[in-house]
C-alpha cells in the first residue's frame, strides 16, 4: 500500500502541474494546437449541411466577464455595442488559420469557404478573441451562388439578445442555450 501510493501521488502531481501548464499557457492567449496534452488532438464539427456544431472540446465557449446580468443595460442591450468589442480582422485571420487546420474536417478547403464564429456571441456578451469561443463555421453566403443563405445562428443570436434585453430569459440561460447546442436552440426559438 505504501509502495502504491508513493508512486501514485507523484504521478498525480505531474498529471496537475501538466494541466496547470496547459490552461495557463491557453489563457496567455496560446492556442490549443502548440499544448502539449493537445499535439495530437484533432476537432471535428458536429452535424451536416447548414446546421453544424463545434467540437465542444476545442470549442467550450467563453464569456466577456465585462458583460453580466448586472451590466447588460450598458453592454450587449445597447445597439452598436458589439462593434465596440468586435476584434479586427488583422486579429482573426491568423486564429481562423490555425482553427481551421485543427478542424481536420476542413482539410483542403479555401479560407474563404468559413467565417470565424463567436460560439457566445458577442450579442450575449461572448469573449471577443478568445480562442475558446471561436471556431470556424461555413460561411453560408459562399454555399451557392445561385441562392444567399443567411446564417441562421446569426438569427438566433439576435432573438435571444432581444430576449434577454426584455428581461424575457437570463443572461446565463441564453449562453447556455447556445453554447451546449445552438441547433436545438434554434429549433426551439427560431423555427
Amino acid at each position: 500500500m505504501r509502495l502504491l501510493s508513493t508512486v501514485l501521488v507523484p504521478l498525480a502531481l505531474v498529471g496537475a502541474l501538466a494541466w496547470n501548464a496547459v490552461t495557463d499557457h491557453r489563457a496567455r492567449g496560446g492556442d490549443v494546437a502548440d499544448t502539449a496534452s493537445s499535439a495530437a488532438h484533432h476537432c471535428h464539427a458536429r452535424g451536416t449541411g447548414l446546421l453544424v456544431l463545434p467540437d465542444p472540446r476545442c470549442t467550450p465557449g467563453r464569456t466577456n466577464p465585462d458583460v453580466t446580468q448586472a451590466t447588460i443595460g450598458r453592454t450587449i442591450c445597447i445597439r452598436g455595442w458589439t462593434r465596440t468589442v468586435r476584434p479586427p480582422e488583422s486579429v482573426t485571420e491568423p486564429i481562423k488559420r490555425r482553427l481551421i487546420g485543427l478542424y481536420r474536417d476542413y482539410a483542403g478547403s479555401r479560407l474563404p469557404s468559413y467565417e470565424l464564429d463567436h460560439l457566445i456571441p458577442l450579442e450575449l456578451g461572448g469573449a471577443p478573441s478568445d480562442e475558446r469561443n471561436l471556431w470556424p463555421e461555413v460561411d453560408y453566403a459562399g454555399i451557392s451562388s445561385q441562392t444567399y443563405y443567411r446564417n441562421p445562428k446569426d438569427r438566433l443570436e439576435r432573438i435571444l439578445n432581444r430576449r434577454v434585453c426584455a428581461g424575457q430569459m437570463s443572461l446565463a440561460r441564453a449562453r447556455a442555450l447556445i453554447a451546449s447546442d445552438w441547433v436545438a436552440a434554434y429549433r426551439r426559438y427560431v423555427r
